[in-house]
């Protein structure tokens, strides 16, 4: 059974955040992978399924039974994401089906239990850690299969015609004791672990007599006391439904949001959590696919609004990244292997971005990302008078800016350049990059007014 080590005290949750300095490298690192993996992915039509369709434990017990991911190679997972730019990962350890990658000993409903027989927790952290990327556990707060965890309106007994009845047996307090017992054992057994990704509260959600479930629920101060005290500078989500606690960062999911994020007034660390497709799981017959050129837009646009983009994968049920992911991940390392440095490092800057453009800065170096290509001339005046030098990033040649010069027009036009203006002078074919960017070093003193 669980130690009681941390004390109560709503009054004092924002003792629990995390200081800003401990989420520097999340800052500087911008770009990971996620990972949504379960039995899901034998049905393979959305992570859902038990709940979309209202399958009972009987009816899901299929796929535990045929559960064998027997081409499993995380290696591989990792040098793809590594190659892609990817600096982090988050796993799925438990989604809200409640079947669990590790062997945890609070559960029977576990990996080593289905035909594969082994953990598969412990093998991807190692080969993600050995390429370098820091490790993140996903846990979900919900379980479908948990005999304690009441039917709720995402429930899929939720239409069941005795669903209050099937209630009255079940205790709530048990589960969180459960929840905490598992997530005792993730940040005990796999070493130091750097994001603790909860997923999710809803509270407001209502159908009948049945309403969703909120931090009472999960009793979230007891377990966010419980992470603090295994992991002191982990990184925690905003999804306990914990009003009282600045969360570490916040988390839009399937949204790009029109400004950064803020919270009462104030800008915060935040992450947007997207999927290459339209599912979370492996979705064999989900078609919605996003193009190159929209995969590398959505990270530039997250960065350039200050925020760091997580990418999901969704793996196959026999432990494969099918060919349509690894073309997503492949269309990131051509990008990044050129572009990197306008992405790692990065934040948004104070400068209004040229029209079609998002611009990111390092220091004295700022990023201007073209989105549309323009015909010769790029105008960004805010930068008269403040450049020392700019390139193309993929090929480091050098884009000039036409002059100022007080007698003279431009050429075959009637207007003048003035000392307030700058107009970059481009190749009228666009360059053969998804989203060209030019590098500007700026002169000393110019690089004021980043907006970390």
């Amino acid at each position: 059974m669980e130690q009681e080590e941390y004390p109560m005290d709503i009054n004092n949750l924002q003792s629990l955040a995390l200081p800003e300095e401990k989420k520097a490298w999340f800052v500087h690192d911008r770009f990971g992978m996620f990972v949504h993996w379960g039995l899901y992915a034998l049905p393979a039509r959305h992570e859902w399924v038990k709940s979309r369709e209202e399958l009972n434990d009987a009816d899901y017990q299929k796929y535990f039974d045929h559960f064998d991911p027997d081409l499993y190679d995380p290696g591989e997972w990792a040098r793809r994401a590594k190659a892609a730019g990817m600096k982090y990962v988050v796993l799925t350890t438990k989604h809200h089906e409640g079947f669990c990658l590790w062997d945890t000993k609070a559960t029977d409903f576990k990996v080593t239990n289905t035909p594969y027989g082994r953990d598969l927790l412990g093998p991807f952290v190692d080969a993600f850690r050995a390429e370098g990327l820091r490790i993140g556990f996903y846990y979900s707060l919900i379980d479908w299969h948990h005999p304690d965890f009441t039917v709720d309106p995402r429930h899929p007994q939720r239409n069941h015609p005795d669903a209050l009845k099937i209630n009255e047996g079940r205790d709530m307090q048990r589960y969180a004791a459960f929840m905490r017992e598992q997530v005792r054992e993730l940040l005990t057994e796999f070493g130091q672990i750097d994001i603790m990704w909860f997923d999710f509260s809803y509270p407001q959600w209502k159908l009948g007599e049945l309403v969703g479930k909120g931090h009472q629920d999960w009793e979230s101060e007891k377990l966010v006391r419980l992470v603090r005290q295994l992991a002191p500078d982990i990184i925690i989500n905003n999804r306990l439904d914990l009003a009282g606690l600045q969360p570490d960062i916040v988390t839009p999911e399937q949204y790009m949001p029109r400004a950064r994020p803020l919270r009462d007034g104030r800008r915060v660390v935040w992450e947007a959590c997207h999927t290459l497709s339209g599912s979370w799981g492996y979705h064999r017959d989900e078609d919605t696919w996003k193009s190159t050129e929209q995969l590398v837009q959505m990270l530039v646009g997250t960065v350039a609004m200050g925020g760091n983009l997580l990418m999901n994968v969704g793996p196959t049920a026999r432990g494969t990244l099918d060919h349509r992911a690894i073309a997503a991940l492949a269309a990131y390392e051509e990008w990044m292997a050129l572009h990197e440095r306008s992405i790692v490092g990065c934040t948004q800057p104070d400068f209004t971005a040229p029209a079609d453009c998002r611009l990111t800065q390092n220091g004295d170096r700022l990023y201007i990302h073209l989105f549309n290509w323009p015909y010769r001339h790029l105008h960004f005046d805010a930068l008269a008078g403040k450049i020392e030098y700019a390139q193309f990033l993929h090929d480091g040649s050098e884009v000039t800016w036409l002059r100022p010069s007080a007698n003279t027009l431009w050429a075959n036009t009637q207007f003048p350049v003035g000392e307030n203006q700058l107009t970059f002078v481009l190749p009228v074919r666009r360059p053969q990059i998804v989203v060209p960017v030019i590098e500007v070093k700026l002169k000393p003193g110019s690089a004021a007014g980043i907006q970390d």
